[in-house]
């Protein structure tokens, strides 16, 4: 018992030691996710003022700040609450004889780093277009992933914008792919996350970009905005589901772009009922007949 104890503090506090290193540039700025993240959304910001798709929208856009709180919010506090239980259950299958290396199917750690890291990022990115088809498909998924979509102006910090309970889903479901691939996350596993968190910001950012040939792999702006228009495809249950790659919704034919305007209405429907505010967007779904 003292073990599990002990296991759950030790996570929690070492959180929260990285956490302020980050923020005090205690820790070797390629691995400081918090002035990264916040280098790249002021660059993805400057761009949106400066080349902006929907000139009309104010750089200060429809919940700009709440979106802002929501980035720091999922990326670090929410980490830091939920670090103890993932660290237990470590433990426990480590208790079970369940570890890393004997999840895995294959040992890329004879490979070039280079290679690594390309095979981590896919399949860490297909896992991510795997779960978020489920999180649109199943109502009792989709009731969450609401507040994601609740967004009615587009802007970068958009990205992270989402209910605590999609790092539940998301999280398990991302290391078990890798776990089962690679046994473990390259040492320069944090090139892949920061290239995602760009690719992210800008898919949601309010700048024109569609990578020329290489949006049948790399996903943008125009084609995520369809993702989070309106009104759908008749029998549609959601369209490009890309979270870096583009390339999966073109292969399983979820990709739907029919113009690029820039100029259609965001959300879904009965989204003027749903909660405005973080407390109760947080809270949504628990509570019988939210779906």
């Amino acid at each position: 018992m003292y073990k599990y104890l002990d296991a759950f503090i030790n996570a929690f506090n070492g959180t929260v030691d990285w956490t302020w290193k980050s923020i005090i540039f205690e820790v070797p700025w390629y691995t400081n996710y918090f002035w990264g993240l916040i280098v790249i959304s002021l660059f993805v910001w400057v761009l949106e003022m400066v080349f902006p798709w929907r000139k009309e929208q104010s750089i200060f856009r429809k919940d700009f700040w709440m979106d802002g709180f929501y980035m720091f919010f999922n990326f670090f506090i929410f980490s830091i609450a939920i670090s103890g239980f993932y660290k237990l259950l470590q433990v426990g299958f480590a208790d079970l004889g369940i570890t890393d290396k004997s999840l895995a199917l294959i040992d890329p750690s004879s490979w070039p780093m280079w290679l690594q890291l390309v095979v981590f990022f896919i399949i860490l990115d297909f896992v991510q277009w795997f779960t978020h088809t489920l999180l649109h498909k199943y109502p009792f998924l989709w009731k969450y992933h609401k507040v994601h979509h609740s967004v009615k102006e587009m802007g970068f910090a958009a990205h992270l914008r989402y209910h605590w309970m999609e790092n539940i889903l998301y999280k398990p479901l991302k290391t078990f792919g890798v776990l089962i691939l690679f046994g473990f996350e390259p040492e320069q596993a944090y090139i892949v996350h920061f290239i995602a968190i760009t690719i992210g910001h800008f898919n949601h950012s309010n700048i024109k970009i569609t990578w020329g040939p290489l949006k049948y792999i790399i996903n943008n702006p125009v084609m995520h905005l369809y993702h989070h228009a309106y009104d759908l495809p008749e029998g549609k249950y959601g369209v490009n589901f890309g979270i870096s790659l583009s390339l999966w919704d073109y292969i399983f034919k979820t990709n739907y772009v029919p113009e690029d305007s820039g100029t259609i209405e965001l959300g879904f429907p009965g989204d003027d009922k749903f909660p405005k505010d973080f407390i109760h967007q947080n809270t949504y779904g628990f509570k019988k007949g939210q779906n």
